[in-house]
Formats: structure tokens, C-alpha cells, sequence
């Protein structure tokens, strides 16, 4: 069969189906009345903005701190609560525009949804807008030329510099760490772009991309098909550390992810860690394939196993003889579950809220659920299993421990509960504590071992002491909102600043905020590999042009 006629095993999925509704009905009349409404705001991102440019607020309830919402067919505000209403009870008031970031809202499915003419509206009117701003700043730069000293020479209109964003000086920063670029949300895609960036600054995968170790312009599969998974993720590597800091949309990408995983391929919301996996699984698949190489996980050459393969190892023992019979196991990923045990309960106050009062909060710590995770557990009686020194089968106990650790550790947190018998879900919203450095070594299988023996000096067989114990974080995914219904968010660690990654957004933030956020997944370096990265991080001089762009929807 000629590979060229093979047809791909999946076809682009359809776009939000309310939105197609909109369009067929009212064309793109809607953004075309809004063009003139798009203002670059204080912070250099696009808002809408009334025509008399007095505080939007929400035609319900009055409200204005939350997130407001423009409806496309009536023009009326809404909170996302009263938006969620609109456009349940007004029939064809699905699509509306979020005024502070100036993105598509479907209120059926609950989510952004991605339209490219939308953003053609967006960027053309940014464009209009940039001319403006730069022609002022060249225009005060020939002035400033001609006058060496400021204090005394330069005769500016204080008002309107601080009228345009795009002038503000952000040089003050010398410069930003290469790679630090927003992605811009393709319709329900927050869980793709927030594990890209964790994948992207993961330093041992992002040395292998950036070195040219997977060659697209001789790749085999990308001439035989047509689309390489691999050639895709080596583009988005090459497009993030160009230096340009306009937001990117990985939209190729997101085509090839869906030819690998058919039963993904939809506009609608999908898990991070589920896409994590899929990910990782596809790069091993499809570099296995191009090597002509069946070796087992444990030892593949693949760098998705390379950077984040680890060993389980799994002891369960005879309560009657104490034989233990052990197994090993390869993982790409640990999922932890929440520590009840060690659960504290913070209290809050509401101050936003119309009746004030405290909200207990449970709180538990990562290190709590590794504990958790290595713990020795009792099967139950229906989990009887066959010893082999009695010869029959008898009660047990089973104890995970770590037998080679990752370069590269991913560890998840499992905030979604599912009841086959209540037929129900619910997330779990407590808090955790995570430490920025973090020391594997309680749990790596000779601790657990020795500690199970009473401490006493054994030797032990094993390959773990090639691998530090010692981590770094560099990347932590968040989750916010319902389980229906929610948001994923990426922090980044880059030379010990912490940037919120937020789609197309990049902004700096503390380590308050990072500790405060609702993690769902962590990633860890080796602490070696970690400072080598920070030394080895170039940085991009920034223009007045370039930052402007950070925080805009734009093309790639």
C-alpha cells in the first residue's frame, strides 16, 4: 500500500457547533461592530471597551469584580453565573466575548472556544494600534536624541505616555529568559498548552530538541506521511526559544496529537494528565517506530523515557512465613493520593462574598502523600494471593518503593473522585503544600528496605545510586473551577523567578502565589540539572514592541 494514499485515522474535528450556529446566522457582522471597541489596556493586553468608557457591569446583579461577558447578539453583561443563564433561557445567546481578554465564551459547552476570524479582528486592530504607539515612540526617541540630559532637556506630555501601553518602559527588566511564550487556546485547549510549557522548559527534553537531536528535514515518517508528532513537537521547540514573544498557536500540533490518540480528537475539555500521558506515549511510539526497536520500557532509548522513566518496585509479603515476592515496574508519572492523615484545616474569610464568614479549608503536603504512597498496605481478604513458600494462597501486605528515580520527576495529584456505584464525580479541593526542593531519598527502595529490617546494614542490589535524590521544582499545573467546568494554569520556575503561564498570558508572579495555587500536577528536575539549566538559560533583549505583543492573541 503506497503510505501517500493512507488516509489519517482521524479527521480535524468540527469547531464548537454553537459557534458555527452564530456564524451561518449572523456572519461576521458581530466582530466587526466590536473592531472599534478593542482597546490595548494599562497592561498591554486587548480588552473590549464601552463606548463611553465607563466600567462594564453585570446587567443581573451589578456586579464588576469578576469576569464579565458580552453577549454577541443582544450586547448585554453578564458574570459568568448570569452569562451560564443568558444563554440558557435566550435562545441562540451562546457565544459571548470576555471583556478583559478579549476571547470567545461558549456558555452551552462552557469553555473558550477558538475562532480564527475572531482573531484576525483582534490583531488587525492591535496592528492599527501599534502604528500609533510606535510612531509616538520614535517620535520621543529623535527628542530624547537631541537632548542628552532628561532632567532638564526633554519636554514630554507626562499624560499621554502613560496613555500608551506599548511606551512603557520595560527595559528596566534587561531581559526575559528565552522561551517564555504564550500559547494561544485553540478551543478547549488550556489542558494542552499548560502541559506544553511544563514539557518545554523541562531541561533535559528541551536540550534534546533545541540540539537537533530529531532532524524534521530528514525525518522518514514526515516524508512518508506527511505528519510527524515528533517534527511537530521540534517546531513548537524551534517557534518558543526564536526570541519572538508574540503568543503561538499550535495548531499543527494539536492536528498530529489527534492522528496518535483518534479517541481524543475533540474541542472539548480534556484532562492534563490524560494528554501528559497520551503525550509521552506517542513520543515512544512514534521514535521506537522510526529506530526499528522493540525494547522494553524500562530500557527504551526514546527521550520520553529517557527524561521521565522511573523504576516501581513493589514487595508484597506473606503475613503467615514473611516470604515477600517482588516486581518491578516502569512509570512515566506517580499519582499520589491526597493524605487524610496528616490533614489540616485552615480558615478563610469571604471578604467578597454578601454574607462574611470563614470557609475551613483541609490542607495536606505533598511529602504527607509520598509517605502515604510508599506505606506499607493489608490486602484485603478477596486480594488473597498464592504464596509460594506455603503453597497456597494467604493474607499479604504490599509496599511500593522507588527502585531508579527519573531525571525528570512528574508527580500527580488525584483531585477527581469517581463512584461507579453512586455513579457520581466530584473533585477535591484541598490544599497543597509542596516544597521547591525535595529530597527523594526517604523513599527510594534501600530506605524503605532498611527501614522495614530495622535499620540494619544490608547490602543491596540495585541501580539507584547513578541518580540524585535531590530535586528541584520547575513546573507546577494547576486546576481550577468545577470538574466540568475548569481552567488549567502552568507556573513556571526560570532562573528562581516563578511566570504565570495563562494560554496566551505571561505574567510574572511570587512565590506566595505559587504556593497558594491549587496544584494538579508538579515537575521536579534534578537539582543538578536544575542549576546547570539556570546558568546555561540566554536571554532576549525586550523592545517596547515585542513586550506589547506578550499579552496578545497573534498568529505564528
Amino acid at each position: 500500500m503506497d503510505p501517500s494514499s493512507a488516509k489519517p485515522r482521524c479527521s480535524v474535528p468540527k469547531p464548537c457547533n454553537h459557534l458555527a450556529d452564530y456564524k451561518l446566522k449572523y456572519g461576521l457582522a458581530g466582530y466587526d461592530s466590536l473592531r472599534d471597541n478593542f482597546v490595548i489596556g494599562s497592561n498591554g493586553k486587548t480588552i473590549v471597551c464601552a463606548p463611553d468608557r465607563k466600567i462594564p457591569r453585570c446587567f443581573f446583579c451589578d456586579g464588576y469584580r469578576e469576569r464579565l461577558y458580552l453577549c454577541l447578539v443582544c450586547s448585554s453583561v453578564s458574570c459568568l453565573d448570569h452569562n451560564l443563564l443568558h444563554s440558557r433561557s435566550d435562545c441562540g445567546h451562546d457565544i459571548a466575548v470576555d471583556v478583559k481578554r478579549s476571547e470567545l465564551y461558549c456558555g452551552k459547552c462552557h469553555d473558550q472556544v477558538y475562532d480564527a476570524d475572531f482573531d484576525t479582528a483582534v490583531v488587525s486592530k492591535y496592528k492599527k494600534d501599534l502604528i500609533v504607539c510606535r510612531n509616538a515612540f520614535e517620535s520621543i526617541g529623535e527628542r530624547s536624541s537631541k537632548r542628552r540630559r532628561l532632567s532638564s532637556a526633554i519636554d514630554l506630555d507626562l499624560k499621554k505616555w502613560k496613555e500608551l501601553p506599548c511606551i512603557r518602559d520595560q527595559r528596566a527588566k534587561s531581559c526575559y529568559p528565552i522561551g517564555l511564550r504564550g500559547l494561544n487556546n485553540l478551543g478547549n485547549t488550556c489542558f494542552m498548552n499548560s502541559v506544553l510549557q511544563a514539557l518545554l522548559h523541562a531541561p533535559p527534553l528541551r536540550n534534546y530538541f533545541l540540539s537537533g537531536r530529531h532532524n524534521r528535514e530528514t525525518c522518514q515518517r514526515r516524508s512518508l506521511y506527511g505528519f510527524c508528532l515528533l517534527c511537530d513537537i521540534d517546531i513548537i521547540f524551534s517557534a518558543m526559544f526564536s526570541g519572538d514573544r508574540s503568543p503561538y498557536s499550535p495548531a499543527q500540533f494539536l492536528y498530529s496529537w489527534w492522528q496518535h490518540s483518534a479517541n481524543l480528537a475533540s474541542y472539548t475539555q480534556q484532562d492534563a494528565h490524560e494528554f501528559f500521558i497520551s503525550l509521552l506515549d506517542g513520543i515512544h511510539e512514534k521514535e521506537n517506530k522510526l529506530r526499528d526497536t522493540n525494547k522494553d520500557a524500562g530500557d527504551c532509548p526514546c527521550i520520553a523515557h529517557r527524561v521521565f522513566s522511573g523504576l516501581l518496585r513493589s514487595d508484597v509479603t506473606c503475613l503467615t512465613c514473611g516470604f515477600t515476592s517482588t516486581t518491578y515496574d516502569p512509570f512515566m508519572d506517580i499519582s499520589l493520593h491526597l493524605d487524610s492523615s496528616h490533614c489540616l484545616s485552615t480558615e478563610t474569610t469571604n471578604k467578597g462574598s454578601k454574607l462574611n464568614g470563614s470557609t475551613s479549608i483541609s490542607t495536606s503536603t505533598l511529602i504527607g502523600c509520598l509517605d502515604l504512597f510508599t506505606k506499607p498496605e493489608k490486602l484485603g481478604s478477596d486480594q488473597k494471593l498464592h504464596c509460594q513458600n506455603c503453597q497456597e494462597k494467604q493474607d499479604s501486605s504490599k509496599q511500593l518503593s522507588i527502585g531508579r528515580l527519573p531525571l525528570a520527576l512528574c508527580l500527580q495529584v488525584k483531585r477527581f473522585e469517581h463512584s461507579f456505584i453512586r455513579k457520581t464525580s466530584k473533585k477535591i479541593d484541598w490544599h497543597l503544600q509542596f516544597p521547591f526542593s525535595l529530597d527523594m531519598s526517604p523513599y527510594l527502595s534501600s530506605s524503605i528496605i532498611r527501614k522495614r529490617l530495622g535499620n540494619r546494614m544490608i547490602s543491596f542490589d540495585g541501580d539507584e545510586s547513578d541518580v540524585s535524590a535531590e530535586y528541584e521544582i520547575f513546573a507546577v499545573v494547576t486546576h481550577s473551577g468545577m470538574l466540568e467546568s475548569g481552567h488549567y494554569v502552568t507556573y513556571l520556575r526560570l532562573r528562581n523567578q516563578w511566570y504565570k503561564c495563562d494560554d496566551a498570558w505571561i505574567t510574572e508572579v511570587d512565590e506566595a502565589t505559587v504556593r497558594a495555587s491549587q496544584c494538579y500536577m508538579t515537575f521536579y528536575v534534578q537539582k543538578m540539572l536544575y542549576h546547570k539549566a539556570n546558568e546555561e538559560i540566554g536571554c532576549a533583549p525586550t523592545s517596547s514592541r515585542r513586550d506589547s505583543l506578550m499579552s496578545v492573541v497573534g498568529y505564528c
